[in-house]
């Protein structure tokens, strides 16, 4: 079962899809995580040798190479605020 059908249940669900395209992903890794799955240490990494299935109805999505962390932040705020729910 999906986890907007088990939270709708007991109130409102909002679904944000925050994505990065990879390469900015590998030079915001401090931990050098996204090395050590491209050597084949880590196996079943998200976007390198295990596939990512992006969300087909989020409410929002934000891109964080396009959006500081604050304008990210205001939009995410901003759901509940426009459904009068904050």
């Amino acid at each position: 079962m999906e986890a907007r059908s088990r939270i709708s249940a007991y109130g409102t669900f909002y679904e944000i899809y925050v994505s990065t395209p990879l390469a900015i992903c590998e030079t915001r890794d401090p931990k050098g995580l996204y090395r050590k799955a491209r050597r084949g240490e880590i196996k079943g990494f998200t976007g390198i040798d295990d596939p990512f299935e992006q969300p087909e109805n989020a409410e929002l999505h934000i891109d964080t190479s396009k959006l500081a962390i604050e304008d990210s932040a205001q939009r995410i705020v901003a759901l509940p605020m426009h459904d009068g729910l904050l």
